[in-house]
């Protein structure tokens, strides 16, 4: 019997969007939405969003109300609600239209700091806003997550500079439900071609790890996006020919390898302070920094710790550590493989810290970054 098609949803930037341009409305007509249409732009096309709540909040503010929708997703941010207030603004301000991040939207540290409403959110919003908006009105569109704060202590977020809360984020309007078991032949099927062509690969978790790659110069052909399905994609690159794989991800994700989990998603396992505190207790690190280490809440804060030490004792802490951890890695890799389909592949590993910086990469990783690098003539 198969298995039901995966069904795709939108992104949180959409929903923020959708209640958005509910809001404005409200303040035109007083006539409450129970579903708005708003072109997604990327991709072009046109999509109705049901609202659940719309109302005003006094003269000159309108409150509307929608819950996140991702489809067949393993996304925390499910049925999230989703709160966005608009109100009338000065006549000096500047923009016609200013995006405010309001409570459980996160905020971006790196960025000066600046709440995290980036590229296409803001795109998608001033884009369908500006439809409505009639000139010369100006309009203050703070975006609310209530659930915000709580949710993004489940995510990484913090591990790149984003606190308080969660992100809009993302190129696109709609979330493929990657995380689907459905979806995995979509990836297979993207490293066949690619394998088609070459023989190694560099795996990169996420969009981060796209990022650095090619921002060290490898060519896209090599890049493969395996999100979490780091076990089934190495046995499938073994069977398609592949010699060698460059696994490149942060350090919080990675390191789960190192403990045997080649499924990373942390709804199914997540032992990555056990992982680093046995790694640290193996090579000698004192009783009271492996309790320290163990109590982490998370592996950025586990690096951090580590980082300190070093500095306050001159030590080498971390690069020991995670010396062991990525040459593990690359050893429970090719043991993977070869249990599962008899096929040798050279694997390395190259691990980024919070500040998207390499900072642990294996020496077969090393080798193999040198040798993909090289590929690219400029």
């Amino acid at each position: 019997m198969s298995q039901p098609e995966a069904l795709s949803g939108y992104t949180l930037p959409v929903f923020a969007c959708a209640a958005a341009i509910a809001a404005l409305r409200w303040l035109y007509d007083s006539t409450p939405q129970d579903q708005v249409s708003l072109d997604l732009i990327k991709p072009d096309r046109q999509v109705e969003i049901p609202i659940e709540q719309v109302a005003g909040l006094g003269s000159g503010q309108a409150l509307a109300i929608t819950r996140s929708d991702p489809g067949d997703n393993l996304d925390l941010t499910r049925y999230t609600p989703i709160w966005v207030m608009v109100e009338w603004a000065a006549p000096d301000q500047a923009a016609s239209i200013l995006l405010v991040g309001g409570e459980g939207v996160g905020i971006d540290q790196n960025r000066d700091p600046q709440a995290a409403i980036y590229t296409y959110a803001q795109t998608l919003l001033q884009t369908n806003l500006h439809r409505w908006l009639r000139p010369p009105d100006r309009i203050r569109v703070t975006i609310i997550l209530p659930e915000g704060r709580a949710l993004a202590t489940r995510t990484s977020n913090a591990a790149f500079g984003v606190v308080e809360g969660l992100s809009l984020l993302g190129t696109s309007g709609i979330a493929q439900p990657l995380s689907a078991p459905q979806q995995l032949e979509q990836f297979r099927t993207e490293l066949r071609d690619k394998a088609a062509q070459q023989d190694a690969l560099v795996f990169c978790l996420g969009e981060n790890g796209l990022d650095i790659a090619h921002s060290l110069g490898i060519l896209s052909g090599a890049l493969i996006k395996t999100a979490n399905w780091l076990g089934p994609l190495l046995v499938e690159a073994a069977l398609q020919g592949i010699t060698s794989i460059l696994l490149l991800g942060y350090h919080g994700k990675l390191i789960k390898l190192a403990g045997g989990i080649f499924h990373t998603h942390h709804h199914l396992a997540d032992a990555r302070q056990e992982i680093i505190t046995a790694h640290a207790a193996c090579l000698g690190l004192p009783p009271a920094q492996v309790q320290d280490l163990f109590a982490s809440p998370t592996a950025e804060a586990a690096l951090q710790l580590l980082i300190d030490l070093d500095t306050h004792t001159d030590s080498q802490w971390v690069k020991s550590i995670y010396g062991t951890m990525t040459a593990q890695i690359d050893r429970r890799s090719q043991t993977y493989i070869y249990r599962q389909c008899d096929r040798t592949v050279q694997i390395g590993s190259a691990l980024f810290n919070r500040d998207r910086q390499l900072f642990a990469v294996s020496p077969t990783g090393t080798h193999l970054l040198e040798q993909l690098c090289q590929q690219n003539p400029d």
